[in-house]
């Protein structure tokens, strides 16, 4: 198998280099940089995609992406997560259950999925849209640099904890039990 390597250094005499050639740590970021690509440009990031699009046919594809199996990314995500969690004012309000982070609030307890970041509430796996500011997580310092998912997941954990002082009206109307 080849790999095309766009270094010079590694591969100074052929654009081309067998894969078991790249050195570990060239390969390691290269995979991360395709991965988040790869991760960033899914319609599975896309809140509004939730209903599936014109006549559902997405909606399985979404809702797969959302809240199925964890990528590589994520599974880190949530290693980094239970060192952190345990560290922070709202360790008591979380557990981890297998693809999620589980916050206990007041009025509802909430599971924020490592891949996605998207929140389904209970009862019922009821999904929780809650959009990030274009730039939310930029000025955050995290042990993951780069993974903007990582920072969203503790905003939203953060903020769900204390769900009773939320004042958004929007998410407030998609929390409130009827």
């Amino acid at each position: 198998m080849t790999c095309w390597i766009p270094y010079r250094e590694y591969a100074p005499d052929d654009d081309v280099m067998a894969l078991n050639d790249v050195p570990p740590l060239a390969l390691s970021e290269i995979m991360r940089d395709a991965d988040l690509f790869v991760g960033v440009s899914s319609l599975g990031n896309d809140p509004n995609w939730h209903d599936g699009g014109q006549g559902g046919y997405y909606r399985d594809y979404w809702t797969g992406y959302s809240f199925g199996t964890l990528s590589e990314s994520a599974k880190t995500r949530r290693e980094v997560l239970q060192r952190l969690i345990p560290r922070l004012k709202i360790a008591g309000r979380c557990t981890f259950e297998n693809r999620f982070l589980v916050v206990r609030g007041d009025l509802r307890t909430y599971r924020i999925h490592f891949g996605s970041g998207n929140i389904q509430m209970e009862p019922n796996d009821q999904y929780l849209c809650i959009v990030p500011k274009p730039d939310a997580g930029e000025d955050v310092f995290l042990p993951f640099e780069g993974d903007r998912t990582l920072s969203i997941i503790l905003s939203k954990a953060l903020m769900l904890a204390d769900d009773k002082k939320i004042k958004d009206p929007t998410i407030l109307s998609q929390i409130q039990l009827r």
